[in-house]
């Protein structure tokens, strides 16, 4: 389970890269960088111009508070918090009928609930 959510992690971050360096998309959309108090909000765009993800960072170039991941038809992936560069709070990544909930504690795994969502209930990895 560590394994999967490492994977999920490393993607996750790996998405983040790659939409930095390719700010050009084939529609003519570039990722924005705004800053507003303190903080730069971020839009970063996949090549079809959907939104690939929204987040801040600070001046000083750390991930900052929400940051949300969509696929390349627009659809949610992620939910993720981070506390001047360190991830905290709860995260959230969506996979089809799967959800997961993956909570940091000093920026370390601390938990992990499952959901899988079929056509009449909601079964959960919880005892």
């Amino acid at each position: 389970m560590k394994k999967l959510i490492f994977l999920l992690v490393v993607l996750f971050s790996a998405n983040i890269m790659v939409a930095q360096c390719c700010k050009t998309k084939t529609d003519g959309k570039k990722d924005s960088y705004i800053l507003n108090k303190g903080l730069i909000e971020a839009t970063l765009y996949h090549e079809n111009g959907e939104i690939a993800q929204k987040g801040f960072y600070t001046e000083d170039n750390k991930l900052q508070g929400e940051w949300i991941s969509y696929d390349v038809k627009g659809n949610q992936t992620a939910v993720a918090q981070y506390d001047n560069g360190s991830k905290v709070g709860t995260w959230t990544f969506y996979q089809g009928n799967t959800q997961k909930e993956v909570t940091y504690t000093d920026s370390r795994i601390s938990k992990v609930n499952t959901w899988e969502r079929t056509d009449t209930k909601v079964v959960s990895n919880q005892p």
